[in-house]
């Protein structure tokens, strides 16, 4: 294949359709769908009684620059006697997309938004997801709201949980208002248009860096992979990007553990079963153990989160550079989250890298089939009304939206190897840096540090195990499949 004189984002969404289509997901919507979102209105909700008008609050989105599909909402207020109330706004997609419709079966097939080098597949068609249940900017839009009051210290006092009108007062971005919270960069102009929303992003952060410091405490991790995305000037793929985390990632991140902590107990306390969302004690514990050895850490027999956590905080101070490449391995060793159907009264698993018990998806409807299963359940229980799912179903709902994740990840996965294999096919016979970050039956795995591509050790890698660092050599590449063979160099 000659990419050079060839649309090579064509190639990548040729490579990721394929690879959907294998894996049994829906690439398009049927004509059922396209009808029914045909007849959709495009009017603004008003209060029917069950719907505080929060409208007037200074409510604000932070989301990729790029991003559409706004999920969330924040803002902060004084509570009462101290502490500070957060409040979350959850977009209100069952609204529009009720249950067994034809747009919901979609949803349903899928389970996720799937986000491709070259193209996203959305779990809802692209009018709902970025327009009509959108939390769009300057636009009236019902939602489920979550009110969380925070004590000095991060802890939890009185929470809610209950529908309301709000409305977007200023769409940020992560890396500019990181920036600005940094002191490196210029107050985001949407900022500067809504009274008072300077001071209340900044007591946002405040509260974000409090809720995240105690949640360290209790044994949550504080991980850092290296996530690249593709970058493409008209359709030629030009590089890989490095995404950082920062302050205003931060700030969605915290909120969202929180309020998704406080609608699983909400749901457990109306009686109702529900999704939860866990990651289960990890069984490579041992591997753990021996590469906190390797580093001159002692880590003990069992396992323990506040031991990892503060392992890993030291490794961070003493080698920010390769934190990145440990905390891959680590993530590795843990393994992947899963859905489980939790009924009250029932034992949960909990969630071993947050160091939390009560965890459920909910924030992020418009594109995990999960959240929007958790939002129907809180909508009926804040009415009284049967739940909307039993536990039966739930079980087998749980099962279904973590296999369609893992398809969903390795769709992924291909596509952004595919995208690696189009930057290294000119470089074959150049070596590498790079770090084991599988080891398996199936093979070795490495993950080279620039620029940041994963491949596979075709020769030499015996002895090879997670978290050893390596010098590789480039052998081939090979963009359809998204192969990237390294030799392990002498």
């Amino acid at each position: 294949m000659n990419s050079e004189s060839t649309d090579q984002r064509a190639i990548l969404q040729r490579i990721a359709r394929r690879a959907m289509a294998e894996r049994g997901l829906l690439s398009d919507f049927s004509p059922e769908a396209q009808a029914q979102l045909a007849q959709m209105g495009a009017g603004s909700p008003t209060s029917d009684g069950q719907l505080r008008d929060l409208r007037q609050l200074p409510w604000a989105s932070i989301d990729n620059d790029d991003s559409r599909d706004l999920d969330q909402l924040t803002v902060a207020q004084e509570a009462p006697g101290g502490g500070t109330k957060i409040l979350v706004a959850i977009a209100d997609v069952d609204a529009l997309v009720r249950r067994d419709t034809a747009i919901d079966v979609h949803a349903h097939h899928n389970t996720t938004s799937i986000y491709t080098a070259a193209e996203i597949f959305p779990m809802l068609p692209e009018r709902l997801s970025t327009d009509l249940t959108s939390l769009n900017d300057h636009a009236d839009r019902s939602a489920i709201v979550v009110e969380m009051v925070i004590a000095a210290d991060g802890t939890l006092g009185s929470s809610s949980v209950y529908r309301a009108l709000v409305r977007n007062q200023a769409k940020l971005a992560y890396n500019s208002v990181a920036a600005w919270l940094d002191g490196t960069g210029p107050e985001p102009e949407p900022i500067g248009r809504v009274p008072g929303l300077a001071d209340n992003l900044r007591t946002q952060d405040r509260v974000a860096q409090v809720l995240a410091r105690l949640r360290h405490e209790h044994g949550a991790l504080d991980l850092q992979t290296i996530e690249a995305r593709a970058v493409f000037e008209l359709d030629q793929l030009t590089s890989l990007e490095v995404d950082e985390k920062n302050r205003a990632k931060d700030i969605i991140e915290d909120f969202m553990i929180a309020a998704n902590g406080v609608t699983a107990r909400f749901l457990t306390t109306k009686g109702f079963a529900s999704l939860r969302r866990v990651v289960r004690v990890p069984k490579r514990w041992d591997r753990i153990v021996a590469l906190a050895a390797s580093l001159g850490q002692t880590l003990p027999a069992e396992p323990d989160a506040k031991a990892l956590g503060a392992f890993l905080v030291a490794r961070r101070a003493a080698d920010p550079l390769r934190f990145p490449d440990l905390s891959l391995s680590i993530v590795k060793l843990l393994g992947a989250g899963e859905y489980v159907a939790e009924v009250p009264g029932a034992p949960v698993p909990g969630h071993f890298g947050l160091a939390v018990r009560d965890y459920g998806h909910s924030t992020a409807p418009n594109r995990r089939f999960p959240d929007l299963v958790t939002q129907r359940l809180i909508k009926a229980a804040l009415v009284s009304a049967p739940a909307p799912y039993g536990k039966d179903e739930l079980t087998a709902l749980a099962a279904q939206c973590t296999q369609r994740e893992d398809d969903a990840n390795k769709v992924e996965r291909l596509v952004r190897k595919a995208a690696a294999a189009l930057l290294m096919q000119n470089r074959k016979g150049e070596r590498f840096d790079g770090i084991v970050t599988g080891a398996s039956a199936k093979g070795t795995w490495v993950r080279i540090l620039q620029p940041p591509v994963e491949g596979r050790v075709v020769r030499g890698e015996q002895g090879l195990d997670v978290g050893d660092r390596v010098t590789v050599q480039l052998v081939d590449t090979d963009v359809e499949r998204g192969y990237i063979d390294f030799a392990r160099a002498s």
